[in-house]
């Protein structure tokens, strides 16, 4: 076991069913945390939550029930929730000649929608703990931009924005929020990419490698820390120096 950088701390990880959420679940747990995992897919975030050693629940971010009930049960099985990471997130790409209003509209709903949701039930608990960290997951997408994925760009770019907005209303608080932006990683997403798409991504990348779920994980586990205690508002890229 890594140790217990996070011991006591309890934390909501969303999108915690498979990939990037379910390693970000299990390296906080790792380093001691208890771990509330939540999915829209009940069968899938059991199974996850079992394999960690964690609490599954089922959660639909785009519901403001739902994502006020998550926070609820966490808060009051645990007494506390110190870590609320948002990572639920879905694709639906398309040109913009070809793009519904529907797939639009979905994808800004589950990322930016959700992320907000998440956001405000979290900060909640914690302004009256007087602690707490949230991370929300962006994407390089939202800075650079991806051909096919207006919709999904502009919910990684809304993040960023979130993220500063918030932080900066509940500093005083002593709650922190900041925000990831991982690269190419490879994931079932990444996986189901043609080839040579993969390939020429994964070739304009400083270090010439696709990053790994655990990798982004790792950067969670640090602003979820008290290593990151005077870090909020941030954005940090795990890219491998993409778009330097």
């Amino acid at each position: 076991m890594p140790g217990s950088l996070l011991d006591q701390r309890v934390a909501v990880v969303t999108g915690a069913g498979q990939g990037i959420g379910l390693e970000i679940a299990r390296s906080l747990r790792d380093y001691g945390a208890q771990v509330v995992l939540a999915d829209i897919d009940a069968e899938l975030v059991d199974k996850a939550a079992n394999e960690i050693g964690g609490i599954g629940v089922c959660c639909d971010v785009t519901s403001e029930d739902q994502v006020h009930n998550l926070v609820a049960e966490a808060s009051s099985k645990f007494g506390r929730l110190d870590v609320f990471v948002n990572n639920a997130g879905i694709t639906r790409d398309a040109s913009l000649k070809k793009m519904t209003v529907a797939d639009f509209d979905a994808v800004i709903a589950v990322h930016l929608r959700g992320a907000w949701l998440g956001v405000r039930e979290a900060s909640a608990v914690m302004r009256e703990q007087k602690s707490g960290s949230i991370i929300n997951i962006s994407s390089l997408s939202g800075k650079s931009g991806n051909p096919g994925q207006t919709n999904y760009s502009a919910a990684k770019a809304g993040i960023v924005g979130l993220t500063k907005a918030a932080a900066k209303e509940v500093a005083h608080h002593n709650v922190r929020v900041n925000a990831i932006q991982p690269g190419l990683i490879r994931t079932a997403m990444t996986a189901a990419m043609p080839p040579d798409v993969f390939a020429e991504r994964e070739a304009a990348i400083p270090m010439k490698r696709a990053g790994e779920p655990a990798e982004v994980a790792g950067a969670v586990v640090f602003l979820a820390s008290d290593l990151s205690s005077y870090v909020t508002g941030a954005v940090i890229e795990v890219g491998g120096g993409r778009n330097i």
